[in-house]
């Protein structure tokens, strides 16, 4: 069974191949950090791109807790570079003492 961040980026990968103004996106992690390299269709600009993959990113994230986080590095002879990461929210560790709805107190182990 795939959690909720794992499911966001199978669906962000495929959504991207798809892409009519992408035609060719290639999925990397370096040292744990997930890069995508991307070159861009004929007369396709860095904002098309960067639009096709905040749009890509939002239907995968539909209906699921995630938030993205999507930096351009570099342009890498005809590719773009980007970080881009599904980001899962912070749970809290400890009881803060000012009687939150989400107290960890009230969560089963």
């Amino acid at each position: 069974m795939l959690t909720d961040h794992e499911r966001a980026s199978l669906v962000f990968e495929e959504l991207l191949q798809k892409s009519e103004k992408i035609n060719t996106v290639i999925l990397k992690k370096v040292a744990g950090i997930p890069f995508v390299y991307l070159q861009p269709g004929e007369g396709t600009t860095k904002k098309d791109v960067e639009e096709t993959l905040k749009w890509c990113a939002s239907k995968a994230m539909k209906g699921k807790r995630l938030t993205l986080a999507m930096s351009y590095v570099r342009k890498n002879q005809a590719l773009y570079v980007y970080r881009v990461r599904f980001l899962v929210p912070q749970r809290k560790m400890f009881c803060c003492g000012n009687l939150c709805d989400d107290c960890i107190r009230f969560t089963e182990p």
